[in-house]
């Protein structure tokens, strides 16, 4: 059983006796003197970032969530780095929440918000200088009590060093210094360490959070139990917007152990003072439901059907994304070579490991909480805990819990799930755990939009690229998950469109644009957001135009690439490592090239088809992949693999299907990811190319579609344009 121990951060300092830095905006450091609690001892605390200890612990802050990509490890190296810290002497810490808006992310508005491989990149900048200004306040202390020159002091990993003389005092014995000598300059960009100064940066210290997840250690919010705490189990709506009309609840009260019945929204919530009580008592429930939804139309085989008609429909309007040019007039003038072609995606579940979860004790007075909760976003979470007590978001004292995977399921959730735990615990005057079991995951997941791409290009007569225009279909993610980003988006969906700029390729007219449906399912941003679906599509019919052009597609790429060192660099390195095109007998080899906001890739795969069953089995993937800098290259590494395995497993077998508003699929039994046998040998390459710092957790999605599409091609002569690449699709091509 796991405990949470409340210990408020003033007792913390006061008990370990440490030295705090809050670095403000403009690079400030501000120190604070707190009262000591050890004779003798003043500890001075503020807390920002950096606490030091007297015992040479150096406790590092990071504010991203920790959902098994790594920031636990990754953004407390960086701070490492630019302090010199001891790596053995480092604690952790996950940043809770942000009263202060010390800790927001500038790449997600300032907030706290873990999503679309943002932490390494946001918090780069912030954690170097965070560092350095902690460490320039230990040099300026240390050299005033040696009564040194400033310039004569520096330090190296946990300590402070006078060269000339060859005193050291370790960070702790500084920490201890009654005079703290906070007024220090600002750090500027020159300050900062050059990539050669790095000692801890591009090495592969052990990730933080493998060693209590392997023994079992780290909590999770479902592990969380509380004194007093009962459990709570939902029956959902069988549609999205039905509510319950009549409740026959009498079998369900009669058993031992079950508290109330309560009536939701959308659901009735069983209380009980065990789990499996609440389950029990759930079954027995006998409801009524509401028919008057919408959605109890929605059936995925005609919307999908829908939303072919409306990317091929000129007539209806679409929300311009990214433009060069004039690409509608280019596509109209004469006498160029025009290729067209139509690719859809289907709908996908998230399929993370925890289903949804959260602990919530309401205050006495209703108007307060504290909260248990593995989320994307402290900040969101928060606000919508907030909302639904109808308080401000200071009376949520909130705990960020580790995370069984998210990939943007953990998003926006807080709105339905806490949302119901809160006024669950309200109701009951006590904490609640509410808990989904994976039934409930599947059939209320929000899902990755089906989507329809009409992509049109015309080549010139040396067979370049002159005009390309993609058009997107689908509904607009952000105007559910997020109506208030979606409010002031002006109609620009970044979570459906971004990956459609092909940016890298030097095409001199272009357009990608959206023609944004309603939408008939929940829906949400899914790993890779729109990146997978729209590099599958253009990426397959790069493959297309290379062929209309008469020259091999690695060829084709570099032309587009031309203007696109980093593009080539990585295109370069994929054909070396895979041996492109030189695949074993009976197998071929796909390529594609992808990106992931500043993250640059391509992928191969290797496969053969058995033609009796319609299965593909990829043997081999290679990618090549360019962050920037690595910060933990093993780390980055491994992310890349496990988007790859993402990539494939929503490529060859995950979908979800809807009839009548219902998802039809209920566990793993008939949503089958990709399992263990089914994984290919993967081979992942780093291409450094010193570019500031980007994420890497989703890089390896993008790139898996259209590699397995091409290798098809390669294989059958027959094009694949619609995924999953089910075994009924496969058998279609090669009968």
């Amino acid at each position: 059983m796991h405990n949470v121990v409340r210990m408020s951060r003033r007792n913390f300092l006061g008990a370990t006796g440490a030295l705090g830095f809050a670095v403000l905006a403009g690079g400030a450091v501000q120190v604070v003197r707190a009262a000591a609690s050890v004779p003798g001892a003043e500890p001075l605390a503020v807390n920002a970032w950096v606490t030091i200890g007297r015992d040479d612990k150096v406790t590092l802050r990071f504010a991203s969530t920790e959902m098994g990509q790594g920031v636990m490890t990754s953004l407390p190296m960086i701070l490492a780095e630019e302090l010199d810290a001891d790596w053995t002497r480092v604690i952790v810490r996950q940043v809770d929440q942000d009263a202060g808006s010390v800790y927001g992310n500038p790449n997600t508005g300032g907030i706290l918000f873990t999503a679309g491989s943002s932490s390494v990149q946001g918090y780069f900048d912030i954690m170097r200088r965070a560092g350095a200004n902690a460490r320039r306040v230990l040099i300026y202390t240390a050299a005033q009590a040696w009564d040194v020159p400033v310039g004569e002091v520096a330090t190296e990993p946990g300590r402070v060093v006078h060269s000339p003389t060859g005193r050291r005092l370790s960070f702790g014995e500084v920490a201890a210094i009654p005079r703290i000598v906070s007024d220090v300059p600002p750090v500027t960009d020159a300050d900062l360490k050059a990539r050669g100064a790095y000692r801890l940066i591009g090495t592969n210290p052990g990730r933080r959070d493998i060693p209590g997840k392997v023994r079992g250690e780290a909590v999770y919010s479902m592990d969380v139990r509380l004194p007093g705490m009962v459990y709570a189990a939902q029956l959902h709506a069988p549609v999205e917007g039905e509510s319950p009309v009549a409740v026959d609840d009498a079998q369900t009260r009669a058993l031992a152990g079950v508290r109330d019945v309560i009536r939701l929204r959308g659901s009735v919530a069983v209380i009980a003072d065990n789990w499996e009580t609440a389950l029990q008592g759930r079954e027995l429930l006998n409801v009524r439901w509401t028919e008057s939804s919408p959605f109890r139309t929605a059936n995925s085989v005609e919307d999908l059907a829908a939303t072919v008609t409306a990317v091929n429909d000129k007539t209806r309007r679409a929300m311009p994304w990214a433009g060069r040019g004039d690409a509608s007039a280019a596509l109209a003038a004469p006498g160029r070579r025009r290729v067209q072609a139509i690719f859809t995606t289907e709908h996908t579940y998230h399929a993370q490991m925890e289903p949804l979860n959260a602990i919530a004790a309401v205050d006495s007075d209703g108007k307060g909480a504290e909260v248990w909760l593995g989320t994307q976003s402290q900040s969101l979470s928060i606000a919508a805990a907030a909302q639904a007590l109808q308080t401000t978001p200071d009376r949520i004292r909130f705990h960020a819990m580790q995370m069984g995977g998210a990939f943007g399921r953990r998003t926006f959730f807080a709105r339905d799930n806490l949302h119901d735990a809160l006024i669950l615990s309200k109701h009951m005057g006590r904490p609640v755990k509410l808990m989904w079991t994976r039934e409930d995951d599947v059939k209320n997941g929000w899902l990755r939009p089906a989507t329809a791409h009409r992509l049109e290009a015309t080549l010139d007569s040396a067979g370049n690229v002159a005009t390309f225009h993609h058009r997107v279909a689908s509904p607009s993610i952000l105007e559910y998950a997020a109506p208030s980003r979606w409010a002031g988006a002006k109609g620009r969906d970044i979570l459906v469109m971004e990956g459609t700029e092909s940016a890298d390729y030097d095409i001199p007219d272009f357009l990608s644009d959206h023609v944004i449906l309603e939408r008939r399912t929940r829906v949400s941003a899914w790993r890779g957001i729109g990146w997978g679906p729209n590099c599958f599509a253009r990426e397959c019919f790069i493959d297309e135009l290379a062929e209309a052009a008469n020259t091999d597609p690695v060829a084709f790429r570099r032309r587009l690439l031309s203007k696109s060192p980093r593009g080539r660099a990585v295109l370069d390195a994929v054909v070396e490592m895979s041996g492109f095109g030189n695949a074993p007998a009976g197998r071929a080899h796909g390529i594609s090239f992808a990106g992931y906001k500043e993250t640059i890739g391509a992928g191969v795969a290797e496969l053969s088809i058995d033609k009796q069953s319609g299965q593909i089995r990829v043997h081999r993937f290679w990618a090549a992949v360019d962050p920037g800098i690595a910060i933990h290259p093993d780390n980055l590494v491994a992310q890349t693999e496990g988007g790859i395995i993402f990539g494939l497993s929503g490529a060859l077998k995950e979908r979800i299907t809807v009839d009548r508003g219902q998802i039809q699929q209920n566990n793993f039994y008939d949503y089958e990811p990709l399992r263990i046998h089914e994984i290919p040998e993967i081979s992942v390459r780093i291409v450094e190319s010193g570019h500031h710092p980007s994420g890497a957790g989703e890089i390896g999605v993008p790139m898996t579609g259209a590699a397995v599409a091409n290798a098809v091609y390669a294989l059958t002569g027959k094009r694949l344009r619609d995924m999953p690449f089910t075994a009924e699709r496969i058998k279609s091509l090669t009968a």
